[in-house]
């Protein structure tokens, strides 16, 4: 399994280059059952890295560009009265297929925000009293502009909580800036990704991953580093229970991905960052933590 991970990762890092080990943490997260936020400044290729993603799996894909005026119903969908029949039929919204592209998420105020919720917690919109299920899988990729650049809104904490985890892309490195220049950009190649799953196989390999095998140790592990923040001084609030299931599960992908049918604590270190990055604040300045205060965290709390 490992070996056709491996592939399908080096289909995606022929679109988006030089950016493998993102591809394979969206890829982690994916099958973990969990949704994906990528924090950058525009142009770095988030859109590029979800089309892709979404055609190597099969799955059916819309995007959502978020603007400051956009209301919940542009996203959920909306009952529109026929005068023919005198009924208010609903019609679906974009946000009902497997693989949503939340565009610039945070452009949008909190209330359109918020109407995602439901859908990434539950899989389901709730709509003038009726429930309706949505696709599976489900899986959101939003993206987020830095929010010192201008008509953003920060994103509240509800919501952050409700992504698996979040990741940056970066500038690529020359050799690949170079490539990408030499071929005047991608985008053209795009249509022709061949699938190499289907939605039937995305759901079979999250229910494999599911069952990925966790000791007795590592549970007491992940509770060791929850309990680490909530004891410790320099974090304004330290990490909830769901944070701590969000950590498991994406240590599991990541342990399946690597083809191995238990997990090890090097697994739990090799997603730590990107799952609780965004969960966590400093006490002294409020602001995030960097991927190095992360990392240094994680040599604190000794392995069982």
């Amino acid at each position: 399994m490992r070996i056709e991970f491996e592939k399908m990762v080096g289909q995606i890092s022929r679109f988006v280059l030089g950016k493998a080990d993102q591809t394979r943490l969206a890829l982690t997260c994916l099958l973990a059952g969990g949704h994906l936020l990528i924090e950058d400044i525009p142009g770095i290729g988030k859109t590029t890295l979800a089309k892709v993603l979404a055609k190597a799996l099969g799955l059916a894909f819309r995007r959502v560009q978020f603007t400051s005026d956009m209301l919940p119903g542009d996203i959920l969908g909306t009952s529109v009265f026929e005068q023919s029949t005198g009924t208010f039929p609903f019609h679906p919204g974009p946000i009902f297929t497997h693989v949503l592209l939340a565009d610039e998420i945070n452009r949008a105020t909190p209330k359109t925000q918020s109407a995602l919720l439901e859908a990434m917690e539950e899989g389901q919109v709730t709509m003038d009293g009726m429930t309706r299920p949505l696709e599976k899988p489900f899986f959101v990729i939003a993206t987020q502009n830095p929010l010192e650049q201008s008509g953003t809104y920060p994103l509240p904490e509800s919501q952050l909580d409700r992504f698996l985890m979040r990741i940056g892309l970066g500038y690529p490195d020359r050799q690949a800036e170079k490539q990408l220049l030499r071929q005047g950009g991608v985008r053209a190649g795009i249509a022709g990704v061949g699938a190499d799953l289907q939605a039937a196989d995305v759901l079979a390999l999250q229910q494999r991953v599911a069952g990925i095998h966790v000791s007795e140790a590592l549970l007491d592990y992940v509770q060791d580093l929850t309990a680490f923040t909530r004891a410790s001084p320099h974090f304004m609030v330290g990490l909830s229970p769901r944070a701590g299931l969000a950590l498991l599960r994406a240590s599991q992908s990541w342990a399946f991905m690597d083809g191995r049918d238990h997990v090890i604590p090097e697994d739990v270190q090799a997603v730590f960052a990107w799952v609780v990055g965004h969960r966590l604040r400093s006490a002294d300045t409020f602001a995030e933590l960097g991927h190095q205060r992360l990392m240094e965290m994680l040599m604190q709390v000794p392995i069982p």
